[in-house]
């Protein structure tokens, strides 16, 4: 009798010493769409666009309306969310396409990475976009698992002007390319399949889920039981299945009662691009869409939900990054900390909704490319001068950008602003330095810089150190800590 009162005391000090272990591991699932406008759900302004799974997330969660990704544009979008850095610190701008031997730099200490060195299963469905070659993939930067494409989906036969110069579309699993040019409209049901699967595998221990969908970049698809259903044309459909796969995730979470253990994230890369028209997402009521540090390139739908943590039915303007999830997630999970300088800070205030509308930052800065083009302090929003592609204006049809048939593309490595539009339409434009009230004018269409000289000098100050730092192209200024990129040499 003694000895079974013996072994019932360790059983419950092993319980007792174990359960605060486990309450600081809880399952991470982090959805991430490809160009999705900020009124691309019902619960942010659609009336077309019919979402009831974001729409329940938002209502058992938290919805974030002033959350922002550190570029418009994807691979430097991916790089800041993995490495809690602005892109520019890791030397990533821009979008990787089929030709990149760079990608991130192996020495990086990246998010999955975290999770696995805290035991973590870890999992990545879909676009990676941080290195093309297998030496600088996804399985070699902390995940268990992938399935998905190494960049965007139209490097491929889809491009709208330089399809004849792009091969097939490999389509990986783990390290093996088991397909070319997939077939693009199941790509949502794939991944989702997977991810179901994923969970239902690692249900007994802590796991990380990473969904980097590949839609709605164009070209858009949406498989036979979505195509036509929508009442938004082959985009609505797209979204929908998007919303239909969020809905799988949190019913598979309930079924293995999971719920209260599990924080789920959903956010896009970055804006929708407007220059693909009817088959292009809205960020009404914001300006502009992707390839701009315009509201409405980088500031994008987000919620989060988890159960007794996440303050249901909330909706929160505190303004944060997506460069804050990695330092969120390694307080969340008592993971370890990269040991290189990052940019991003905890949100896990902002996140349980003890933040009192102090954001984890005083400002938040926006790089084009190499450019720092604007800051943003409170409602305060600062552009620096420089030039941006419009597409909005001028929206091309049928999957074709703006300006189709006019702009010649020279290849897919044509570089600088030009370049870009001239593959994906659009017309450059600049604007001079310009204040605008967020608060006032989400649209920034009314310039306060003449009004408020004081704010303008107060914002160009906060600059000042991110651009000494990272380095500024509009005003000739050399970064001072700045880390390389990863390289793999062009075979001979």
């Amino acid at each position: 009798m003694k000895s079974l009162h013996l072994m019932l005391l360790h059983a419950f000090v092993v319980v007792a010493l174990s359960a605060p272990a486990m309450a600081q591991r809880p399952n991470v699932v982090l959805i991430m769409t490809d160009d999705m406008g900020y009124a691309d759900m019902s619960c942010q302004g659609s009336k077309t666009i019919h979402t009831p799974n974001l729409d329940r997330m938002a209502a058992e969660g938290t919805r974030f309306t002033d959350f922002y990704v550190a570029q418009p544009v994807c691979t430097a979008s991916r790089a800041a969310l993995m490495s809690g850095c602005y892109s520019n610190r890791v030397s990533l701008q821009g979008a990787l396409n089929h030709t990149s031997r760079n990608g991130i730099h192996p020495d990086e200490w990246l998010m999955p990475e975290m999770f696995k060195d805290r035991g973590y299963a870890t999992s990545a469905m879909g676009k990676w976009h941080l290195g093309t070659v297998v030496e600088l993939g996804a399985t070699r930067h902390g995940f268990d698992e992938w399935l998905g494409i190494p960049y965007s989906n139209d490097n491929t036969k889809y491009h709208p002007v330089l399809s004849k110069e792009m091969p097939p579309l490999p389509f990986y699993d783990g390290e093996k390319v088991i397909e070319l040019d997939p077939d693009q409209s199941l790509f949502t049901k794939r991944f989702t399949e997977r991810a179901v699967s994923f969970i239902e595998r690692h249900q007994d221990q802590p796991f990380f889920l990473y969904m980097p969908h590949v839609m709605p970049h164009v070209p858009i698809f949406a498989s036979a039981e979505f195509k036509g259903k929508s009442k938004h044309g082959l985009y609505g459909d797209t979204i929908e299945e998007l919303d239909w796969s969020v809905g799988q995730i949190l019913a598979t979470l309930k079924r293995l009662q999971l719920d209260e253990n599990t924080l789920v994230i959903f956010f896009s890369d970055n804006g929708p691009w407007l220059s693909y028209g009817e088959h292009a997402g809205s960020a009404t009521p914001l300006r502009e869409g992707k390839l701009t540090t315009f509201e409405g390139g980088v500031r994008v739908p987000c919620i989060a939900r988890w159960p007794g943590k996440v303050p249901a039915n909330r909706v929160s303007d505190t303004p944060f990054m997506s460069i804050d999830w990695l330092p969120t997630f390694v307080e969340l999970c008592g993971g370890k900390a990269p040991s290189k300088k990052i940019d991003g800070r905890s949100a896990k205030a902002v996140l349980f909704g003890e933040d009192s509308g102090v954001p984890p930052h005083e400002a938040l800065f926006f790089y084009g490319g190499t450019g720092l083009q604007a800051v943003r302090h409170g409602k305060w929003k600062l552009h620096f001068p420089h030039s941006y592609i419009t597409t909005a204006a001028e929206p091309g049809v049928g999957g074709k950008p703006s300006n189709w048939g006019k702009n010649k593309a020279k290849s897919i490595t044509q570089s600088g602003i030009e370049g870009i539009a001239s593959r994906h339409g659009g017309r450059v434009e600049h604007i001079e330095l310009s204040l605008f009230d967020l608060d006032a004018d989400p649209g920034e269409s009314k310039n306060l810089a003449k009004a408020h000289p004081d704010v303008v000098a107060r914002l160009t100050e906060l600059a000042a150190p991110i651009r000494r730092e990272l380095g500024d192209s509009l005003t000739n200024v050399k970064a001072t800590e700045i880390r390389p990129a990863g390289m793999v040499a062009t075979t001979p």
